[in-house]
C-alpha cells in the first residue's frame, strides 16, 4: 500500500526543510504553512538584551526562529566567550545555534532518544544548574503584536528555583494569509486521504480560521506532541495519532499508517 501525501504545516522555512528530508526517505510531501515567522528588528529591548549578552548566565532559545532573530547573521556569529551555556529544547534549534556559531560544548539539549523536545525534557537535563539568582535570558516568539507568547511553564520553574529570569521577543507568530490557492490546497487535503503533520497546536487554531465550516472527520493527522494531538481531535480531525518529533520517529510511523 503507498505512502500518503504528508501536509507539512511548520512555518516555510522549516516546512520546506522538513519536505525535503521526507523525500529523502521516500515520502512524498507538500508544504502548507499555517503560521508565518515576522523577525523583529533588531532595536529595543531585543537590541539591548543582544548587547546585554555577557551579564547572563544562561540564554535559552525556544526554537531555531528564536535563534536566528537574535543571533542575525548581519550582526555577526554568536559570542564564544559571554554566557556559560545556551539551552535548547531539540536538535533544530540546536542546529541553528551551530550554525550561528555557538560552540556545541556549551549547548545544552535534551538527550537524541527523548519521548520529547519540550521544555519539560529540556529541564531534566539542566535543573542541576539552576540556583537562587542564577541570570537567565529566554528568548522566544510573540504574538502578532509582538507580545510575549507561548507556554511559561520553563521560566516559571526557574523563578520558583530562584532565578533571574528575563524574556525578550525575537520574532512574531503570525497567521498566514488566507487566498483562495491556499485553502484550496486545505481543503483537497481534508478530503484526499493526505496525512496532516501537526507540530503545533496554534497551527490547528489557524487553520480551523481559514477553514471554518470544513469537515475534517474524513482527515489523518499525525501530532508531535500530546498536546497537539488533543487539539487536533477537538478541531474535528478524524484520525490522529501520536509520535515523537524525530525525523526518523516521524517517518516511521507515516510508514505504519500506509
Amino acid at each position: 500500500m503507498p505512502l500518503p501525501r504528508v501536509i507539512v504545516t511548520r512555518p516555510a522555512r522549516d516546512a520546506a526543510r522538513w519536505v525535503a528530508a521526507l523525500a529523502a526517505h521516500g515520502v512524498a510531501a507538500e508544504a502548507l504553512p499555517l503560521i508565518d515567522i515576522v523577525p523583529e528588528p533588531m532595536a529595543g529591548e531585543l537590541a539591548r538584551a543582544r548587547a546585554g549578552l555577557g551579564a547572563q548566565d544562561i540564554a535559552m532559545f525556544v526554537s531555531g526562529n528564536a535563534v536566528d532573530g537574535f543571533l542575525p547573521t548581519a550582526h555577526g556569529p554568536a559570542p564564544d566567550t559571554v554566557v556559560t551555556r545556551a539551552w535548547s529544547p531539540g536538535p533544530g534549534t540546536t542546529a541553528a545555534l551551530q550554525a550561528a556559531g555557538w560552540p556545541p560544548a556549551r549547548i545544552d539539549t535534551p538527550a537524541p532518544d527523548a519521548a520529547q523536545f519540550d521544555s519539560e525534557s529540556l529541564w531534566e537535563q539542566v535543573h542541576g544548574q539552576v540556583r537562587p539568582g542564577l541570570r537567565v535570558l529566554i528568548v522566544r516568539g510573540g504574538d502578532a503584536a509582538g507580545r510575549v507568547a507561548g507556554r511559561d511553564w520553563l521560566a516559571a520553574q526557574l523563578a520558583e528555583h530562584g532565578a533571574v529570569v528575563e524574556q525578550v521577543v525575537a520574532y512574531r507568530r503570525a497567521p498566514p494569509a488566507w487566498n483562495e490557492a491556499r485553502r484550496a490546497q486545505a481543503a483537497r487535503a481534508a478530503t484526499d486521504g493526505s496525512l496532516w503533520l501537526l507540530s503545533s497546536s496554534e497551527a490547528i487554531a489557524n487553520l480551523s480560521v481559514g477553514l471554518p465550516r470544513q469537515d475534517w472527520s474524513g482527515a489523518a493527522a499525525l501530532a508531535t506532541h500530546p498536546r497537539i494531538a488533543q487539539a487536533a481531535r477537538q478541531a474535528g480531525f478524524g484520525t490522529v495519532r501520536e509520535t515523537r518529533p524525530a525525523l526518523d520517529a516521524v517517518v516511521a510511523s507515516i510508514e505504519s499508517m500506509a
